[in-house]
């Protein structure tokens, strides 16, 4: 076949040496093994089905994977399907990413507006203390987030673009829970970080547009001009989403059918799970979800790490006008070079974690360069302003790293699409740190807020600890299964790969990324 004409069917031909073991079923190595699997013609259920068989070498290769932790997942290795891959990527990237992206700006933008309003004497209009716009932030939080693991269920069962235009609290996990449906997990950290980084935009931009609005003069009070027009543009983009978005890799009208056969095979060889029924949500998921100690550790911690970008974000305008930017517009538009560097931040060690296929030492570094700058955020002197907005370039810097490492983590680790749909939305009560972060940054602390920093200093410092745990957890896991490889023959490993006894993550050949 020439290559013109692999170019055409969304063939790789290469020269492979490497294995995947997503479902327990290694990749096998060679040339001969990688063609069979990106062939023309190659069917998913064949492709499902050679991912599952296991010979001496495939055994040998399973068993330096758990030894080492080294999870492999969809790689490509020739430069031909290099080629392939990453233009199927950028036109993901093109046709899924933007959307969504603005969508969860303006959807954080609910958030984030409140401190900019406070800034223009939001609470003294409505004739309510200081304090009050706490409690309604934190309760805001509360009615949503309980929520959201059943409305990232709720989001598969019914498909991704219908669910999405219409809702807040599944807003996050469905979309998260979405891209795994269309890119390989060592290809997901870049891609949550891409949307989740519009956050950290959203505050950018929220602070450009209050600094605009907040000197208008009309009828109203500028910051009711600020809720109305951040409120109406998520209005037209609800009613984009349904007609834009596809439902998943088999229906996305603007891949070619080459494409799309190309794109559904590279996700069953990054896991076999993928094969199948992919909008299918069961109540085993949610029993296997919630008895998970991966799910747990996680989300505990990554809602410890959140405090800075959940809690500390919404009253960060009123933070930095506290350093003596007096000026509510200033104050607003002060803000905007510390969310762009988060985005910055973010997008950067997302990429490095995809890039090097390690999570644990990126989310530690990332946790640790927001410890740094609350550090000196807290003992740098209020009176040195310079100093002090440094400390919060810095904080900010690293305030938006862990969320999208931490989902990308638990995703990768969890390839049955069920069950990882219940799992990203469980990691989305996460945002409870919402809650503990607007009751800490309270009014009576400001403006210097040493206590609530201080506070948030040692929680973090927890979840830090909190994730350092759960990746000894998984090395120790992958130690004892690779003991209990060593003892089986490859017909008993393959005899794992099919078995229903153990699915997914549980079974013994299934190695978890670290």
């Amino acid at each position: 076949m020439s290559a013109t004409d692999s170019e055409k069917h969304g063939i790789a031909a290469a020269d492979v040496q490497h294995a995947d073991y997503a479902h327990g079923g290694p990749r096998k190595g060679g040339h001969d093994s990688h063609n069979d699997l990106m062939a023309e013609g190659a069917t998913a259920e064949g492709t499902a089905e050679h991912m599952m068989q296991v010979d001496d070498k495939r055994a040998a290769q399973l068993r330096e994977e758990l030894s080492e932790s080294r999870q492999a997942g969809w790689r490509p290795i020739s430069d031909e399907e290099k080629k392939l891959n990453s233009a199927l990527n950028r036109k993901l990237d093109w046709m899924i990413l933007p959307i969504v992206a603005l969508g969860y700006m303006f959807n954080q933008l609910d958030r984030t507006n409140l401190g900019n309003a406070q800034t223009a004497n939001f609470s003294n209009d409505l004739g309510i203390p200081a304090a009050a716009v706490n409690n309604a932030s934190s309760l805001f939080f509360a009615t949503y987030i309980p929520f959201q693991p059943f409305a990232a269920a709720l989001g598969r069962r019914l498909g991704a673009p219908r669910f999405l235009g219409c809702t807040l609290c599944g807003f996050y996990p469905t979309v998260l829970s979405y891209l795994t449906d269309f890119y390989p997990r060592y290809e997901c950290a870049f891609r949550f970080a891409l949307f989740y980084g519009f956050f950290s935009v959203a505050g950018a931009f929220g602070g450009l547009i209050a600094f605009g609005i907040l000197q208008a003069n009309g009828a109203l009070h500028p910051w009711q001009y600020l809720f109305i027009i951040e409120g109406a543009v998520p209005v037209l983009l609800g009613l984009i989403t349904p007609f834009w978005l596809a439902n998943d890799v088999r229906t996305a009208w603007f891949l070619k059918p080459e494409e799309r056969a190309f794109a559904e095979r590279r996700m069953i060889i990054d896991s076999v799970e993928n094969a199948g029924h992919a909008h299918k949500v069961t109540l085993q998921d949610f029993k296997e979800a919630f008895i998970d100690w991966r799910v747990w550790g996680i989300m505990i911690s990554n809602m410890l790490a959140s405090l800075a970008s959940q809690g500390f974000t919404v009253f960060f305008p009123v933070v930095v006008k506290g350093l003596g930017y007096t000026e509510g517009s200033l104050a607003n538009l002060m803000t905007v070079p510390p969310y762009v560097a988060g985005a910055i931040g973010v997008w950067g060690f997302a990429w490095s974690s995809d890039r090097f296929r390690e999570r644990t030492y990126h989310q530690l570094a990332g946790m640790t360069i927001v410890i740094l700058g609350l550090v000196l955020t807290i003992v740098i002197p209020l009176d040195n302003i310079g100093g002090r907005y440094a400390g919060l370039m810095v904080l900010m810097f690293g305030a938006f790293i862990h969320a999208p490492i931490a989902v990308a983590w638990l995703a990768g680790n969890t390839p049955d699409p069920g069950k990882r749909a219940v799992c990203i939305g469980i990691s989305g009560w996460a945002n409870l740190a919402g809650i503990i972060g607007t009751q800490l940054f309270k009014p009576q602390y400001g403006p210097s807020y040493i206590f609530p920093l201080q506070v948030t200093v040692g929680l973090i410092s927890v979840g830090w600890a909190g994730f350092a745990a759960v990746g000894v957890g998984l090395r120790l896991v992958n130690r004892w299964r690779y003991k209990k490889i060593q003892s089986m023959t490859p017909e008993q490993i393959e005899e794992e790969n099919r078995s229903d006894t153990r699915k997914g993550d549980r079974k013994w050949t299934f190695v978890y990324g670290v």
